[in-house]
């Protein structure tokens, strides 16, 4: 493999998204599960939602920093990196990208401040209310974020002027073909993420016999939403492969491991792809299932990768094996809800030692199905970065140096392994120590503080005032 700028700057953003992507896998489910403990502790005055909201807000701020810093990185990387491709698509992808930052960046900082510090200084119902910004602004950024990208993978409403891709409708160019799916497929998948990291949190408290109504009630609301998104997950991916196969059939050949197209292909559960001799090896397969699920049609047809020439072909391995990792992911996902929904209806979910033992075990299953999907997703585009129009070789910087792109790669390296390492330590911390024990659930409205922040320097905000022989500084 012959090293250049263009190699190694697709490297390079693999590693920034990869590691990118796995903040809004969590912030979007979780910012959800906040609002709704929010609404429950409103509506219910049960103080336990109140100490899980407390909880959780402390990790969402971590994790939504993190998520803010690294995704700076993202258009300064287009900018250095891809400058022909942002030439190229700027009036297209400009407006969305704009979109994204002015409706849903803008509406999570508006009424982050107020969910972080605002509890005790706000009336409840204003602090529900930011917590429920703060979800449809994480909702609103995913939205713009996955239209500009299913634009990229699906291209629609534009013309080309002078090697540029200007938009003729807007409606089109957002909601392209892929992106209603995409976008159905992706949610779904950052909240069953989310799930099953509040899933093996309450399961680890249990195994300790620590905050045992906070741990019951964490498993039992994540197991009862498990059991409606995973199965719902699975159903949102069989549609979203037809709209692959219409779309992007290349892609779903690459998925498949399928050279030669025809009628009653099997489905390939396991080989090894040899892309020079065009064939699989130690190939292990179910006839006729391939074009049962991929065309709800026993005697389908499904076009092979060898239909395209090499050079517009998607790297095979890579595809085929991410696809497939992410399929055994979401089953295994699957076995673990099922196993629990019997538990549950039972009355045993909460003493079954190997269940809870498993949920703690899967607690990041998540953000591996989600890095394994995006990169099927990603890597069947290519060669392409607008699918069948503009060649990712045609969208890198032309002035860019194989030396520039070493050495910020391996500061990106370095830079994202601190950032995530010591986030994580963190993160390790505030889930060691748990749930907040009993407080007050009236508001208190601070008095006038004797240093800057004052009002918000103790746990959830309350005030603490600083006192001299019982009185107050």
């Amino acid at each position: 493999m012959q090293i250049s700028s263009l190699l190694l700057s697709r490297f390079q953003f693999a590693w920034v998204i990869a590691w990118h992507i796995l903040l809004p896998a969590f912030t979007v489910g979780l910012s959800c599960y906040i609002a709704t403990l929010e609404v429950l502790w409103w509506r219910t005055h049960r103080d336990v939602y109140r100490r899980l909201s407390a909880f959780w807000i402390r990790i969402f701020s971590v994790s939504f920093g993190m998520g803010v810093v690294s995704g700076i990185v993202m258009p300064f990387q287009f900018g250095t990196n891809w400058s022909r491709f942002i030439g190229a698509t700027a009036s297209t992808l400009g407006p969305l990208m704009t979109y994204e930052v002015l409706m849903a960046f803008f509406l999570e900082s508006a009424f982050l401040g107020v969910m972080l510090f605002g509890r005790r200084l706000v009336p409840q119902g204003v602090h529900v209310f930011s917590s429920i910004m703060v979800a449809v602004g994480t909702l609103l950024s995913s939205f713009w974020i996955l239209a500009a990208n299913s634009w990229m993978q699906t291209p629609s409403g534009y013309r080309i002027v002078d090697g540029r891709f200007v938009p003729s409708s807007m409606a089109d160019v957002i909601f392209n073909p892929s992106f209603p799916f995409r976008l159905m497929h992706t949610v779904t998948g950052f909240l069953v993420t989310t799930a099953f990291v509040v899933l093996g949190v309450g399961a680890h408290y249990l195994l300790h016999r620590r905050a045992l109504e906070e741990s019951r009630l964490m498993v039992k609301m994540a197991l009862i939403f498990l059991c409606v998104t995973v199965p719902l997950q699975v159903a949102l991916g069989d549609a979203h492969g037809l709209n692959t196969r219409e779309h992007q059939p290349a892609k779903l050949a690459a998925m498949e491991g399928l050279w030669e197209a025809g009628s009653r292909v099997p489905a390939n559960l396991f080989s090894i792809p040899d892309e020079k001799q065009e064939r699989n090896r130690f190939e292990i397969s179910i006839p006729v299932l391939g074009s049962l699920y991929l065309t709800h049609d026993p005697n389908g047809v499904v076009r092979g990768l060898k239909d395209w020439p090499r050079s517009d072909r998607p790297p095979v391995a890579v595809v085929f094996f991410a696809f497939h990792l992410m399929v055994g992911l979401a089953l295994l996902m699957l076995a673990v809800v099922i196993w629990g929904a019997v538990l549950l209806k039972g009355a045993r979910l909460y003493a079954n030692g190997a269940w809870l033992k498993t949920c703690r075990t899967t607690t990041p299953i998540g953000f591996f199905a989600v890095v394994a999907g995006w990169t099927t997703t990603e890597a069947g585009r290519q060669p392409w970065t607008v699918y069948g129009l503009m060649r990712t070789a045609d969208s890198v910087s032309p002035s860019l140096s194989t030396g520039d792109v070493a050495l910020s790669f391996g500061l990106y390296v370095l830079a994202y392994l601190a950032m995530f390492g010591s986030g994580f330590v963190l993160l390790r911390r505030l889930v060691r120590a748990g749930p907040i024990g009993q407080e007050p659930e009236t508001p208190v409205r601070p008095q006038r503080g004797a240093r800057p922040l004052s009002a918000v320097s103790g746990p959830e905000g309350t005030y603490e005032p600083s006192t001299t022989n019982g009185e107050a500084r």
